[in-house]
């Protein structure tokens, strides 16, 4: 068998001796060589044999075949076995080559070649390279040079004589295409008119000419086409313009017709309306005198009756007042007769007892000289009785003058108050008469026995106070920016909602209804109650007299109202009272029996005086713990009460049945009755406020004014108006007093900001108003540190906990929330939006029951950690960690936790004493350990010594891991964490009450719901777990959103399908717990569970098949929220041990950090289809609620109707999951997919093959870049994607509507967020690159605009839409910088761009920023008084580019980025190189560059770029000029240092030129630059750098770019030469001397062309010219500035030109000069030889 190696050896010897074969110099060389005519050519024998293998011709087979010798036909018996179909398929090396001359033929014949000759150009088959020795010698050798002069030596033009005459025919005058003389003759014509006498000849079928001839030919009949095309277009237009004429004359007259009738209808309206009103005045006129007439009339009647009216009221008073006048003289009289009488009596009484006195004298002595004695007895009684008669009256008359004088002592005093100036503290002091004088009581009792330890860093911050605080943020907020409210007027609200004649304006007496209307019965008896209490508190009306007494006992006796709502500051309590009050129901429901009974019995033993103090203490304790219960004083019980007493109401008289109102009340009972209807009743807050508002507007009383804002300023901090109230009185009380105003305006606002109260104040808020002080609540935390943090009635435990967060640094501050602790209870506040001051006015009302003060109340703030977070990591807080270390520590010691085992207890000794002391072990400091960390009651067990437990506590201490690891002691007091977490998780949990509602039956209805990081424990009162749910367990959680004083009613779904509902005070906060934990375990879970049966589309593929109830794993980064987040995510199957990318719709999420339990998978594999269901359909409405689309949305519902392709009738992917078959929108062409599109969306598209292919893949691109299918996004993949996104619709016009339409159908009904954000991203991009239709156009715009309110890009995306409408679209996909850009999430991209002095600034760019208006923003950003010369240039890799100025920047760059990528290899990691790239602003063209005029653009630009030049010595110079402009170097270096005048030697090269340098001595420069120096002191670095550029510019040099090439054309120039290109054009300079050795104009130029190592240049006519031929490896920089200028040129021409159309210019080589000029720069962008060394340009 043949080898390539036995061919070569065959050759070598059959062939050496030919001189025609090359035989390799060495013998490892497997090449052979054959002396052609065009050259040596070199075979490769290596694969020789393969190549040149021919397969066996068919028909000589079939020949073979049909031999008759036995030997022929049996030689190929082996393939005749192959069949015929075999043979087919290998066709022989002849056909192959027959078919490809047939091909190459048939290009040739589809077009119309001059002259055809194939060129290798370069030995390596690359494009863009050639290879100029390659090509020159096939030219030479394929005979092209010897036919080309054989070509000129001859007639190459050929025309036959039809052809002749029908193109040249009308360059003879009357000649036509037929005419009847010979063809030959009309040819001669032709050319005797044409060309005269000349090299032309005429054979028997053709014409023959030479070129020249035949472009004279050519440039004559163009002159004459000229002539008379210009003739037609001259009739052609006068017609078009009569035409047009006509119309606009026929227009004007229509015109003239419309704007008549409009004028005249115009003065018709105007003199209707003049008309009218002169109407309307008349009638005015008379209506005005028929009114005062009768107006004049109706007085009159008006006096009749008023005098008939008065007469008969006078008669009536004159009829009482005698009647009056009759019963006070009856009274009078019968008084009289009265006092007659009792005169009477008197003296008969007096007469009697004379004459019984006289009797008894007679008895006694003599008859005369007894009855002269009765007489003056008797004269004597008379005189007594007269004395007393006239000293009563004197009495009567002397007490009826006091009360005269008082009344009127009252009277003055009122109209004082009225009157007089108000004192706010006076009214304070007197409003709140209630509190004790002094300042605020800091003893608050003792504190809790559990938190005794704890008590002396309450007491110091109690020390330090205020030095200690600082006021929360919220306090330290200014108001928000302040919006107009001059329209929302408390006058014209009134006028507006008041009903009846109620006004907005003072009054003193009562409302016969309320001022609101839309209140029921209830809440109108209670509004009027309201209303008189106001009165009353505001002195409007004087307080009721109290004189019943029976009522006052009741009344005393009794539990009121006010007593119920707030009124315990003044109730005293004795011992004996304590169990009845607690029995009476301490939290809103009565007691058991039982519970009545053993609140009894410890109350019995409690006073008997045979127990022991701890007994009695712990007796306290539990009576305590049966009895105090978070509640609410005036929800429950109080509530009723209040709604009974506003049953009772009389509307007519509304005091009547409240004894509140019928007796004088204190201002604190006042205050809580408004407050308290406030509070608890809701639609009774406007009306509260108005009536407020009313009695403060127009109040001519100054003390009942100030009493008003008081009141106003308490309820605002308490409960705030309603949305439609709440503007009116924001201005209401902007526009109040300035003691006032800003302090209830905060206050308002806090309390519209942290909602109503539940609490009337408390008397630290009393107490804290009445001394103008701020709150301050010392907080404790466990480790007995505390700080005192300043608040306000409106302060949450949320805001409290924040600034305990900030102030203490902790990172992670979730679990953690306050607790207040009153005697030997602790009640959790949390750390949401419960207000903290009704936990403390709870705490004062406990505190009240049990006979101690509200002042006194020891109630503490503590700060401790509650619950932990399922995914608590100790590590990440080492603050948090401490506190909770302490906290468990200390909860060991006092019992709070319990151990199991004594190990238990000895370890977590052994670990506080290595925190403590360390490594080293002490058995004394282990036993002071042992009694601050174990229990007593574990140390006073029998058996159980300290010693004992020293000696355990060490043992465990010796063989514990950090003591033999040596660990940091926070690690373990991590471990001490983790272990309370573990081991105690119901006493770290939030516990709510609630009762059952429905579901599975429980032993008890009424039970706690626990929640902690396990799981959800529903357990009853004797802490017995009644139901444990792990979060696996429950599949979801939700709550009906009430109001919180209200009962709230949530549910718990398990994955069992079970459903329990309870009704809780905070099933609000049940379900936001749980539902954090749930959500934040499926974010960061990597396990989920199928809920549906997947198998894979088909072998061999990436997906992964599984079924119902099987556990996949996660790989990778995914979790729990790329599940939810995304379409498809990959993992691995637990049954199968498979892997693959499975969609995301078929799985649940498993709320767990941890591989679930086989016990947890068996719920899935073993739940009922409705329970499946269920977690289907749970977890599809949240997705809904994410991202379904809203009312209002709009959709290309319309639009698909008309231009989407038919959708198909049955997919087999869309019966994935049941799921999918539910939804709505699954199948609607327009809305979302998680499928590949088999055709394109548009009609227009599908019809074609290719677009409908390119449609597909822009389609599956864009799905895998939103995330909608699975790939693998890493790194610059996710570029790769847009790219082909969007590269077709860049180049293909028809697929641009297909990828909006494709866009926006992922975006509509979108419910995965992750995706529909990319989805926008994509859109923003698509937005910038190109414009669809304007049939699409409006669709686009509408779907955008109704998004702007969810989307905040999609305003964005329409200002790049319209502006893409207006600039043009982009040529290439997003840059990298873009897509970076938007995805995160800013819409604004600022470009770093480098100046020549090395200074450097961001400027703004965006997706449709040209060069030009980067050019622009540049200099007007630095004020530069024009941008025209300047460019910006692009630097990457190791080439600087200059952008043209109409190419968009982002498409320059691109393309600059991937030209380079493919120039360059990759690198060894398979990796694509990664090109980063600097862009700079310079001036490029110095056309109009002048030194002085712009001194910004000189010192920042002109003068750092033509230093180098300067340095480099390019200029022509002398040393004189060189010493000058040294010094101007050195000043502007320096300033006016002359301290380096020392260092001029060694920077001698930053300072003159290097050939100028050998001139003379470092030492002779030094001089000749510091003599320059000083003839210019007093000069500026700016004005160094003017001067510098001034001296500069007077060299013809000046503002060049100057390049070293290596010319080979120019024998009378030398070989290596600098080329200066500048605005006078390129000039040749001799890099020795710097003489100038020519300078060419841009006129001159005809031609140019550049190449990696090469620069040519035509100077001249194309045929005649002189050509310039540079060898340099900046050729690309110098076709690129030539360019430029030439532009430039031809641009300013083309402006001074009149109508935009130019003329042939007059100088001469002008026309050889635009052309080629238009030439290059179209030439430019294509990448062939002329610019081969560069990337293509626009």
């Amino acid at each position: 068998k043949g080898t390539d190696a036995s061919v070569l050896t065959k050759l070598h010897k059959q062939h050496s001796g030919h001189p025609h074969f090359l035989t390799p110099k060495s013998s490892l060389n497997t090449r052979f060589g054959v002396a052609h005519f065009a050259g040596h050519v070199f075979y490769e024998s290596s694969g020789f044999l393969e190549k040149n293998r021919d397969t066996f011709s068919g028909d000589l087979y079939d020949l073979l075949q049909s031999s008759k010798s036995s030997f022929l036909s049996s030689l190929f018996s082996k393939e005749k076995k192959l069949g015929t179909e075999t043979r087919k398929k290998s066709p022989t090396l002849g056909a192959q080559f027959k078919s490809s001359l047939d091909l190459l033929m048939k290009t040739l014949s589809a077009c119309q070649p001059f002259f055809v000759r194939c060129v290798k150009p370069n030995e390596f088959k690359k494009a863009g390279v050639f290879d100029r020795e390659l090509c020159t010698r096939q030219l030479r050798y394929s005979g092209m040079m010897e036919t080309i002069r054989i070509r000129r030596a001859g007639y190459p033009i050929r025309h036959a004589f039809s052809e002749f005459v029908s193109r040249y025919y009308m360059l003879v005058k009357g000649m036509k295409v037929s005419d009847s003389s010979s063809v030959i003759d009309r040819c001669r014509k032709i050319l005797f008119a044409a060309l005269g006498e000349g090299l032309w000849q005429i054979g028997k079928t053709k014409v023959f000419l030479k070129d020249e001839q035949d472009q004279k030919l050519e440039d004559t009949r163009d002159k004459m086409l000229t002539i008379r095309v210009t003739t037609i277009q001259r009739v052609w237009r006068g017609y078009r313009a009569r035409q047009l004429f006509k119309r606009l004359k026929n227009a004007s007259v229509i015109i003239q017709k419309a704007w008549k009738r409009f004028a005249t209808r115009r003065r018709y309206i105007r003199m209707r309306r003049g008309f009218m009103r002169l109407q309307a005045t008349f009638r005015m006129r008379k209506l005005t005198r028929d009114y005062r007439r009768m107006r004049q009339r109706v007085y009159g009647l008006q006096c009749h009756c008023r005098g008939f009216i008065a007469r008969r009221d006078f008669k009536r008073r004159m009829h009482c007042i005698i009647k009056i006048q009759t019963q006070f003289r009856i009274l009078l009289a019968k008084r009289a007769l009265n006092n007659l009488r009792i005169k009477k009596r008197r003296r008969d009484a007096a007469e009697r007892k004379r004459m019984e006195e006289e009797e008894r004298l007679r008895r006694e002595m003599e008859e005369e000289a007894a009855r002269k004695e009765a007489e003056r007895l008797h004269k004597e009684e008379l005189e007594r009785l007269e004395r007393e008669r006239i000293e009563e009256e004197e009495r009567l008359k002397k007490e009826a003058e006091e009360k005269r004088q008082k009344a009127m002592e009252n009277e003055k005093e009122a109209e004082r108050r009225r009157t007089a100036d108000v004192d706010d503290s006076k009214m304070v002091a007197e409003i709140f008469d209630f509190l004790p004088e002094g300042e605020q009581d800091q003893q608050r009792g003792t504190a809790p026995d559990a938190f005794k330890d704890l008590e002396s860093g309450h007491e110091q911050a109690l020390k330090q106070g205020a030095s200690m605080a600082s006021p929360p943020p919220e306090l330290l907020k200014t108001v928000e920016e302040e919006e107009d409210l001059s329209q929302y007027q408390f006058g014209k609200f009134a006028g507006t909602y008041f009903q009846g004649t109620a006004t907005g304006t003072h009054i003193r007496r009562q409302l016969k209804q309320p001022l609101l209307a839309g209140l029921s019965d209830m809440e109108t008896r209670a509004s009027l109650a309201v209303w008189i209490c106001i009165l009353r508190f505001m002195e409007d009306l004087p307080e009721p007299r109290y004189n019943d007494p029976q009522q006052a006992s009741q009344e005393k006796g009794g539990e009121g109202l006010v007593r119920k709502l707030h009124n315990t500051l003044g109730r005293k309590f004795s011992k004996s009272k304590i169990a009845e009050e607690l029995a009476a129901g301490g939290d809103g429901s009565a007691m058991t029996s039982a519970e009545e009974e053993r609140v009894q019995e410890l109350q019995r033993r409690l006073e008997t005086e045979e127990l022991s103090e701890k007994e009695k203490k712990k007796i306290r304790k539990h009576i305590a713990g049966m009895t105090l219960k978070r509640k609410n004083k005036i929800i429950q019980d109080v509530a009723a009460e209040l709604k009974k007493d506003s049953e009772n109401v009389d509307m007519k008289d509304p005091t009547a049945n409240i004894p509140l109102l019928q007796r004088p009340t204190s201002n604190l009972e006042k205050l809580h009755f408004i407050i308290g209807h406030g509070i608890l009743r809701s639609e009774l807050r406007d009306e509260i406020y108005c009536q407020i508002c009313k009695q403060l507007t127009d109040n001519p009383s100054k003390a009942s004014h100030a009493r008003g804002w008081i009141l106003l300023s308490l309820c605002v901090g308490c409960f705030n108006p309603t949305a439609k109230f709440l503007k009116y009185l924001r201005n209401f009380i902007m526009d109040g007093p300035p003691g006032y105003a800003p302090y209830c305006a905060e206050r308002l606002r806090r309390t519209v900001g942290n909602g109503t109260r539940l609490q009337p104040p408390s008397w630290l808020e009393l107490q804290a108003t009445k001394s103008k002080k701020q709150l301050m609540l010392p907080i404790t935390f466990m480790d007995g540190n505390s700080k005192t943090l300043l608040a306000d009635s409106a302060t949450t435990a949320q805001e409290l906990c924040e600034q305990l967060t900030s102030k203490l640094s902790l990172k992670d501050s979730f679990g953690f929330s306050l607790y207040i602790a009153l005697f030997d209870k602790v009640s959790s506040l949390g750390s949401g939006g419960d207000h903290v001051m009704d936990a403390i006015s709870q705490c004062e009302q406990y505190a009240k029951e049990m006979g101690a003060p509200e002042r006194s109340a020891p109630w503490r703030l503590f700060f401790r950690k509650e619950i932990f977070s399922p995914w608590h990591d100790p590590r990440m807080d080492a603050t948090g960690t401490n506190l909770t270390y302490m906290q468990i520590v200390r909860g060991i010691k006092f019992g709070e936790y319990r151990c199991d085992r004594n190990e238990e207890l000895a370890a977590i000794a052994a670990q506080q004493y290595y925190v403590e002391y360390g490594a080293d072990l002490d058995n004394a400091k282990m036993a002071t350990i042992l009694q601050n960390c174990i229990p007593d009651s574990a140390l006073q067990v029998a058996g159980a010594s300290v010693e004992k437990w020293t000696t355990l506590a060490s043992q465990l201490f010796k063989k514990s891991y950090f003591v033999q690891e040596k660990a940091n002691a926070q690690c373990v007091k991590e471990d001490v964490v983790m272990f309370a977490k573990a081991k105690w998780p119901l006493l770290f949990s939030r516990f709510f009450e609630a009762h059952r509602f429905s579901g599975p039956t429980l032993p008890t209805n009424d039970v706690i719901i626990a929640v902690n990081w396990t799981g959800v424990y529903i357990v009853d009162n004797q802490e017995h777990v009644l139901l444990e749910c792990s979060f696996p367990e429950l599949s979801s959680v939700s709550s009906s959103r009430t109001g919180k004083s209200q009962g709230q009613s949530f549910s718990l779904t398990t994955v069992k399908g079970d459903e329990y509902t309870f009704t809780s005070t905070s099933g609000e906060d049940i379900r936001e717990l749980v539902t954090f934990f749930l959500e934040g375990l499926r974010k960061r879970s990597k396990f989920v569970v199928a809920m549906l049966d997947y198998t894979s589309p088909g072998e061999g593929s990436s997906f992964l098949s599984f079924k119902r109830g099987d556990l996949i794993c996660l790989e990778g980064d995914d979790d729990g929220e790329t599940v939810m987040n995304s379409g498809w995510c990959a993992g691995m199957c637990q049954r199968t041990q498979q892997q693959g990318d499975f969609p995301a719709e078929c799985v649940y999420i498993l709320p767990t950090v941890t591989k679930p339990s086989p016990e947890v998978l068996a719920l899935f594999q073993d739940q009922s289809s409705e329970a499946q269901e269920k977690i289907i359909s749970s977890r599809e409405e949240d997705g809904e609620n994410e991202g379904a689309v809203g009312e209002g949305m709009y959709t290309l519902e319309k639009y698909a109707t008309e231009f989407f392709r038919p959708p198909p009738k049955k997919s087999l992917s869309r019966s994935l999951s049941k799921s999918s078959i539910r939804r709505k929108d699954s199948n609607v062409p327009w809305g979302f997919t998680r499928e590949p599109i088999k055709q394109a969306l548009l009609n227009r598209v599908a019809v074609q093959e290719e677009m409908n292919s390119k449609a597909q893949n822009a389609f599956a691109c864009l799905m895998k870049y939103m995330g909608d299918y699975p790939t693998k996004l890493r790194g610059r993949a996710a570029l790769e994607l847009l790219d082909a996104v969007f590269e077709h619709p860049l180049q293909h016009d028809i697929l641009r509507d297909e990828v909006y339409c494709q866009i926006l159908k992922q975006l509509t009904h979108n419910r995965l967020k992750a995706s529909e954000e990319k989805g926008w991203e994509v859109l923003w991009l698509a937005t910038g690159l190109f414009a669809c239709s304007s049939t699409l156009l409006k669709e686009v715009q509408q779907f955008i605009r109704s998004r702007r309110d969810s989307q905040p890009i999609a305003a964005d995306c329409l200002v790049r839409l319209q502006k893409t409408l207006r600039n043009g679209q982009r040529k290439y996909p997003p840059h990298l910088v873009e897509m970076e850009a938007i995805q995160h999430k800013t819409t604004q991209i600022f470009h770093k761009v480098y100046f020549p002095d090395d200074g450097s600034q961001a400027f703004e760019v965006d997706s449709g920023t040209r060069a030009k208006d980067f050019c622009a923003n540049i200099a007007n950003k630095l004020k530069l008084k024009t941008s025209e010369g300047f460019s910006i240039f692009v630097k990457i890799a190791d080439k600087v580019i200059s952008v043209p100025e109409g190419d968009f920047f982002f498409d320059f760059v691109r393309h600059l980025t991937e030209w380079l990528k493919r120039a360059r290899p990759q690198q060894k990691d398979g990796q694509p190189t990664n090109l980063t790239y600097q862009v700079f602003f310079m001036r490029k063209l110095w056309t109009n560059a002048v030194a002085g005029q712009d001194p910004q653009a000189d010192t920042i630009f002109h003068y750092h770029q033509e230093l180098p030049k300067y340095l480099r010595g390019y200029h022509r110079t002398n040393k004189e000029d060189c010493m000058a402009l040294s010094a101007l170097v050195y000043r502007v270096k320096f300033g006016d240092d002359k301290t380096k005048f020392q260092h001029i030697p060694e920077m001698l090269r930053e300072l003159v030129p290097m050939d100028m340098m050998r001139l003379q001595s470092p030492e002779d420069w030094k001089k000749g630059i510091v003599n320059a120096f000083n003839k210019h002191a007093a000069r500026s670095v700016q004005d160094a750098k003017i001067a510098f550029l001034k001296y500069v510019s007077r060299w013809p040099t000046f503002g060049s770019a100057f390049f070293d090439v290596k010319q080979s054309s120019a024998p009378s120039f030398p070989e290596n030469v600098v080329i200066a290109i500048n605005k006078n054009g390129v000039n040749l300079i001799n890099p020795k001397t710097k003489e100038l050795l020519a300078t060419h104009s841009f006129t001159q130029i005809s031609n140019w062309s550049s190449g990696n190592d090469y620069f040519h240049i035509t100077i001249g006519d194309l045929r005649q010219g002189t050509k310039l031929l540079c060898a340099t490896n900046l050729g690309y920089k110098m076709d690129d500035l030539l360019t430029s200028y030439i532009s430039l040129m031809l641009m300013t021409m083309s402006r001074k030109q009149k109508g935009g159309s130019a003329q042939a210019p007059s100088q001469p080589g002008a026309a050889a000069k635009a052309k080629p000029a238009a030439s290059s720069v179209r030439n430019a962008g294509k990448p062939s030889a002329r610019n081969a060394g560069r990337p293509g340009r626009r």
